[in-house]
């Protein structure tokens, strides 16, 4: 439903009311009785209702993916450092170690 700003032309109050679109305009104002309550032209503005909304659904997410920009990028900084810079592998010193010995020529 639709929330709609109305204001009175003798009193100057202001009020947010809720109607539905097909809902009569209002023309008493509240405060001082007179018919001179008004709706005002205002940016939309609604209501979310029932269940399944979540005030998070609709909120700017900017901020969430800088922060997980920001995750990423520590974890790849972790990654280097624990790893080395050879592209995740960790290059070693002692190389004849590391491979098999060579199989012995029969004659």
């Amino acid at each position: 439903m639709p929330i709609y700003a109305y204001r009175c032309r003798s009193c100057n109050h202001e009020k947010e009311i809720l109607q539905k679109v097909a809902d009569v305009r209002l023309t008493r104002c509240p405060t001082c009785g007179k018919d001179t309550f008004f709706k005002q032209i205002t940016a939309a503005g609604f209501q979310l209702k029932g269940t399944g909304w979540y005030v998070t659904d609709f909120r700017d997410s900017g901020a969430s993916k800088s922060a997980q920009k920001k995750k990423e990028a520590e974890s790849s900084e972790a990654k280097t450092s624990t790893y080395g810079d050879a592209g995740g592998k960790v290059a070693s010193a002692d190389k004849t170690a590391a491979s098999p010995a060579p199989a012995a020529k029969s004659s």
